[in-house]
């Protein structure tokens, strides 16, 4: 078996890493977090260009027809950099279930304007990781050839940048479906807010007698929760790539730091407590990896991924906690200053783990899966 990325998945990432290093440096990152800006256009514009943003779309509309493994490592040099695009709501959320959903007019329609930089995306499914007592619905009725929607939906990721944004709908008989919603459509509202810790830009959606014609609709009526089922996987998975390059690099700049620190004359990395959390961050660095890497190719090759994927990402949360918390206490007084860059890897981070369920609710799901069926639990003796 070849564990090696080829050659074309190798010169993406240099790509990724070359664009999200020039630009998202600690310089510009610190200058951009006091202009109040959300998101840096100018590396967006240069995602397009350089053909990023079109990685996993379809040849036939302008993108290079790749797929989720090319994506993933794009989104892994994004956590490196904590570089401020929606590179995740628009690629994953938006471009993935049209591509695979979507008819070849709405491929064209909608992913060709992404591939070039000019339609931002995201999805309505914030919900899959909250409390049901909290969730809503938005519910669609047929008039003649048209779809009328009334709902909201809360905490779309960069929803307030959005120009499309895909929405879980259930119809008559409780048939389920995925509507395309323009953001400039009559009926359409979008509250900003800032959510967690890290400042991300999200808003709540709502819905007012939206109308919309049939050829928005994602696939088919009746197909919704399959839909949603799909994407939710994928999006776990890019919440697990930006979180190998976040923690990876918040590891990297710590080991650098107690190395050159010095307290009694030696450097911090010298005693032996803090080489030992230094080595135990490295562990939990790999087992993301590992994790996410094993997921990444089942789903990849078309195979049962569900349970990979929630064992991924609940190390991808609980994982991620213990290297950015033990980055943030090795700094010590710098790892509190909001202006020092090692902040920044901490609240990224942790918004991830909350993002889509957190580590509980993923370890929840996971154990459901086992119980309702026992050969996934042997399935790690098999590969």
């Amino acid at each position: 078996m070849e564990f090696k990325f080829t050659d074309e998945q190798q010169a993406i990432r240099e790509l990724a890493y070359q664009i999200f290093t020039d630009r998202a440096s600690d310089e510009f990152l610190l200058a951009f977090s006091r202009s109040g800006e959300t998101y840096d256009e100018e590396l967006w514009q240069t995602l397009a260009e350089q053909g990023l943003l079109g990685v996993a779309i379809p040849e036939a509309a302008g993108g290079a027809g790749l797929g989720l493994m090319e994506l993933c490592l794009v989104l892994e040099e994004q956590g490196r950099r904590v570089a401020p695009a929606p590179v995740f709501a628009s690629l994953v959320l938006g471009g993935l279930p049209i591509a695979a959903f979507g008819s070849a007019e709405q491929q064209q329609r909608y992913l060709a304007p992404l591939a070039g930089g000019t339609a931002r995306f995201s999805a309505a499914i914030a919900e899959l990781g909250m409390n049901a007592a909290v969730a809503t619905t938005v519910e669609a009725h047929a008039e003649g050839e048209t779809w009328i929607l009334n709902g909201q939906k809360a905490v779309v990721p960069d929803g307030a940048a959005a120009d499309y944004i895909l929405v879980p709908v259930q119809a008559a008989g409780g048939a389920s479906g995925v509507f395309i919603v323009d953001t400039r459509a009559e009926g359409v509202s979008l509250t900003p807010v800032t959510i967690g810790i890290s400042g991300e830009r999200a808003a709540h959606l709502r819905l007012e007698n939206v109308t919309l014609s049939g050829d928005t609709l994602l696939g088919a009526m009746g197909q919704g929760d399959e839909i949603i089922e799909w994407l939710e996987q994928r999006a776990n998975l890019g919440h697990c790539a930006l979180q190998v390059g976040v923690t990876e690099e918040a590891m990297k700049r710590t080991a650098a730091f107690v190395s050159e620190r010095q307290q009694f004359g030696v450097p911090l990395g010298s005693f032996q407590a803090l080489a030992m959390r230094m080595a135990d961050s490295y562990i939990d660095v790999e087992a993301i990896r590992s994790t996410y890497w094993l997921a990444l190719w089942r789903l990849s090759e078309g195979l049962d991924a569900r349970a990979e994927v929630r064992a991924a990402k609940w190390w991808a949360c609980d994982g991620a906690h213990r290297v950015v918390a033990t980055a943030q206490h090795l700094h010590g007084g710098m790892g509190a200053d909001i202006e020092y860059p090692i902040h920044r890897f901490f609240l990224l981070a942790k918004q991830i783990s909350f993002s889509l369920g957190n580590a509980a609710n993923q370890l929840e799901k996971l154990g459901r899966l086992l119980a309702e069926d026992d050969s996934l639990g042997f399935r790690a003796l098999e590969v």
